[in-house]
């Protein structure tokens, strides 16, 4: 076998300091158009795109209007651009989209900034102490959040609800509770659990009207969220027609349902607002949410923890909202409501199915 023979070619040089010097300017991006972000699917990001300030863009629709199209927007698929780095996109952000927004088939455009967010709807992977505790964001610039739960096939699980509701506190998201299958099990029970936290609730069934459902979502952006088989794709393709999100039955054995919905989707309201759908879920982790998070929901019982003692979880016998209830300040079914979302909080179990479980 003969040697090879080496050549200058096979010799690399690297370049000197002096001859590209590196720099952390980045590109303006001027011409960049606004698009909001309405799914995410293995790092490709479809974005709506309404308008844009680039003259290319303010000639491309006034061209649609003088000739009749509509003024709704264009999907445009996108991918993440270098320069955002590890930073996460989800789906409610709204972004700022360079290269081709045509929209066209085949075409990608690229995400080069993210706006600020007014809210972020965030899950933790799990609360046990030999997990990350990381946080999972899960929809950006919801204004509410909708808890979609089952009176009946599957049974509700008020832990559950009580562990939305504290991301709902931790988001400073308007929570709504929508009890769905009313005409399976009355709802007086479940409702009477949650009146002292002043959550509004809407009740649905088979066969019944969604006015009531449809005036608190429009002009809004709602995320639902809920366990599988609670009847959410179903309440999806009733409000948005042509949604085709599919549907599927809850186990008879394990009386759990399965996951039908495998990616969160915002879709437009026909009376305006968006509704998120989000894939249904067993647990939600809430090891990222602190205790004063929880006690900003009750304006009524924060002043009484100012006697309590330093790093006071407000479980024990030490704490001082007992006194300030016991003196009249408080009423005492929210001091109840309280340590029933700290203890949900803290790790207590999420599968309890009574709706009087505490």
């Amino acid at each position: 076998m003969r040697k090879r023979q080496y050549d200058e070619d096979d010799v690399r040089v690297r370049p000197g300091k002096g001859s590209r010097p590196r720099t952390r300017l980045r590109p303006a991006h001027e011409d960049a158009v606004e698009g909001f972000v309405v799914a995410v699917d293995r790092g490709r990001y479809t974005c709506l795109v309404t308008a844009g300030p680039s003259a290319g863009e303010k000639r491309r629709r006034a061209r649609d209007r003088a000739s009749g199209a509509g003024d709704d927007g264009r999907l445009v698929v996108a991918m993440k651009a270098r320069e955002l780095g590890r930073k996460g996109i989800v789906v409610g952000d709204r972004v700022s989209l360079v290269g081709d927004v045509s929209g066209a088939p085949d075409t990608l455009a690229r995400v080069v900034r993210v706006e600020p967010r007014a809210s972020m709807l965030r899950r933790s992977a799990d609360d046990t102490e030999d997990t990350d505790g990381i946080e999972r964001p899960v929809v950006a610039n919801a204004d509410q959040l909708v808890i979609v739960t089952a009176l009946a096939d599957p049974p509700p699980r008020p832990r559950m609800i009580d562990r939305m509701l504290v991301a709902a506190f931790d988001a400073d998201i308007e929570p709504l509770l929508c009890l769905t299958k009313s005409d399976l099990a009355p709802p007086e029970e479940l409702v009477s659990l949650y009146a002292p936290l002043g959550v509004p609730y809407v009740v649905v069934g088979k066969g019944g009207t969604l006015d009531e459902v449809r005036e608190r979502l429009r002009d809004r952006i709602s995320v639902l969220v809920g366990h599988s088989g609670v009847g959410k794709s179903t309440l999806v393709n009733a409000l948005v027609p042509g949604a085709d999100r599919a549907v599927s039955h809850v186990n008879a054995v394990t009386g759990r349902g399965r996951h039908t919905s495998t990616s969160a989707v915002a879709l437009a309201l026909p009376d305006g607002g968006w509704i998120i759908d989000t894939p249904g879920v067993r647990s939600f982790g809430l090891a990222h949410v602190s205790v004063e998070t929880v006690l900003a929901g009750f304006p009524d019982l924060v002043e009484g923890t100012v006697e309590c003692p330093k790093g006071c979880n407000h479980l024990g016998e030490e704490c001082a909202l007992d006194g300030w209830v016991a003196a009249g300040r408080a009423d005492p079914v929210r001091l109840v409501s309280l340590r029933r979302l700290l203890a949900i909080r803290e790790g207590a179990p999420d599968d309890d199915r009574r709706p009087d479980a505490p």
